[in-house]
């Protein structure tokens, strides 16, 4: 079934705290629309609204028909102890919910009219969301994706790239009539995203989403919803993502010179009329010292001079009160940061010689590789690929079990690695912080910390209960706070908003130290300037 649909003077937030108001859009059949915006700008709070998992401070969101079935899949970060493979996908794909309704509807048959028409409303939706076949389905859709573990596999047992295929899994043996996706590209490989644009872009519903991955927006959607916490805005632009940001470009530009036109009038306006006003008081002045022979007619004039330049004065004001006021743009709150440097390195910052890491029925290697001072180096390759086990070869935290490795002398690490693991998770952030950065006292900390948009509630939490982006651009306040020289980023776009992505692209680009950087943002590795690519794939290095 096809479905529609519509969000209208849509309000929303937290408590008595409006994120985004008169927001209006419809979502038609085959419309992709991607949601953007500074993290806090309400994005997350949008999709729940438009599922129904919450209620708009106002406005309304209607679907045609009126028993459409909405698929919400929401961000997880934890999974559910003791749930398996089978489990997660038919609750995410509401297979789950589902037979449990048709189930207990079943059992009320035969007890009135209502109980009969529950049970056929129950069984339409049973059989609509795909629950009926949904165990025979899964396995080729595991294979399809690569994925060697089975159905009755446990979700805590799967490691974070597995755990992302069963996600998107999830998202293609659904059968939405409309789908809402919160940051479905994280955690995936390439062949990943690949496979998600496919379906995203072969949806015959509408799609709206969240995703901070650029060129994922820039292939599938058709229209984007801007929710701009700065300025207290919301917009919708038709087209797609590279034409909305030539759109607003142009729009920030036209305000910006629409404010700035306005200032100068006015500011014209107000300095003549003081001119104005001084010029009269002088006048007055001087025509009550005057006249000491009492000539009448030189002191009438001199009045009359002065009352012209009086009545200049109330006209000029008057255009001031008749100009139209235009509201200056506010500045964005904008990530400003740059990497801390430290005294460079040794010439050659690693090595590796035939090295070989066997982790159970995994190989990677044998590898041999050089990694010189300043090298900047993009490592690209499947989730389970090897890659986080290569770094870890590379600076020293395993060692090869055939081969050689070393470590170059005077090396700086600074690293944010893929499960943002710097800070113990059961510290305040701002302690754990403080021990890693211990010639900063806590004034200096709480400073920096808040320059990276974390404030006091955050910086008093338990890291373990902060948000993946909070604990993000924590640690990227903590590469600002120490010197490095060998920086090593392994997916560090994951959980960032747009702006923090872009501020990253800048510090990385004035950053001499030595990279290497781990990505599947393709935006990323197009923008960083790097001097080599290593593709990782099945355990083998390959130098491109």
């Amino acid at each position: 079934m096809t479905a529609t649909l519509v969000a209208k003077d849509l309000s929303g937030g937290h408590a008595h705290r409006t994120l985004f108001s008169n927001l209006s859009f419809t979502v038609a059949p085959g419309d992709v629309v991607g949601v953007v915006g500074a993290n806090g700008a309400g994005k997350s709070t949008l999709l729940r609204l438009l599922a129904g998992a919450d209620k708009p401070q106002a406005g309304t969101v209607s679907t045609a028909p009126q028993d459409a079935f909405i698929g919400w899949l929401p961000q997880e970060h934890e999974r559910i102890a003791g749930e398996t493979v089978a489990g997660y996908i038919g609750r995410r794909t509401g297979a789950t919910a589902a037979t449990v309704e048709m189930e207990g509807s079943a059992e009320a048959l035969g007890s009135g009219s209502a109980a009969d028409d529950r049970y056929a409303t129950a069984l339409d939706h049973w059989l609509a969301c795909g629950a009926a076949d949904l165990d025979e389905r899964i396995p080729a859709t595991l294979a399809e994706l690569g994925l060697d573990v089975g159905p009755d596999s446990l979700m805590t047992g799967l490691s974070g790239g597995q755990a992302a295929r069963v996600a998107l899994a999830a998202l293609l043996l659904s059968r939405f009539d409309v789908v809402l996706l919160d940051e479905p590209t994280n955690d995936l490989d390439l062949a990943g995203l690949a496979r998600l644009e496919e379906f995203v872009k072969g949806l015959r519903g509408g799609v709206v989403l969240v995703s901070h991955d650029r060129e994922f927006l820039s292939r599938c959607v058709t229209t984007v919803v801007e929710l701009d916490l700065a300025q207290n805005k919301v917009a919708v632009y038709d087209g797609g993502y590279d034409a909305f940001l030539e759109e607003r470009a142009i729009a920030r530009r036209h305000a910006r010179e629409a404010y700035d036109e306005f200032a100068d009038k006015k500011a014209d306006l107000v300095s003549r009329a003081r001119t104005q006003r001084e010029w009269s008081s002088q006048g007055v002045r001087n025509a009550m010292k005057k006249s000491p022979d009492n000539d009448k007619i030189r002191r009438r004039a001199s009045m009359e001079s002065s009352e012209k330049q009086a009545q200049k004065v109330r006209q000029m004001e008057s255009r001031i009160a008749r100009l139209d006021e235009v509201e200056e743009p506010r500045k964005e709150w904008a990530l400003q940061f740059s990497i801390g440097a430290a005294p460079r390195s040794s010439s050659v910052v690693a090595t590796l010689n035939a090295a070989t890491v066997r982790q159970g029925p995994f190989t990677l290697g044998p590898v041999s590789a050089q990694v010189t001072a300043g090298e900047r180096i993009g490592i690209t390759g499947p989730n389970g690929a090897g890659k986080s086990t290569l770094l870890r070869l590379l600076l020293g935290r395993t060692a090869p079990d055939d081969g050689g490795a070393s470590l170059g002398a005077s090396v700086a690490i600074g690293e944010i690695d893929q499960a943002r693991s710097q800070f113990p998770e059961s510290e305040p952030l701002g302690a754990a912080f403080e021990a890693l950065v211990p010639e900063l006292n806590q004034g200096e900390v709480r400073t920096l910390l808040a320059k990276f948009g974390l404030k006091a509630d955050q910086v008093t939490s338990n890291v373990g209960a902060l948000s993946p982006g909070e604990r993000t651009r924590a640690s990227l306040a903590l590469l600002q706070a120490r010197g490095v020289n060998v920086l090593v980023l392994d997916e560090p776009t994951n959980h960032l908003d747009l702006p923090a992505i872009e501020q990253l692209e800048e510090a990385l680009d004035s950053y001499d130290g030595t990279l290497l950087l781990v990505s599947h943002d393709r935006r990323l590795l197009e923008n960083v300037r790097l001097d080599a690519r290593w593709d990782v794939n099945n355990g083998t290095v390959t130098q491109l």
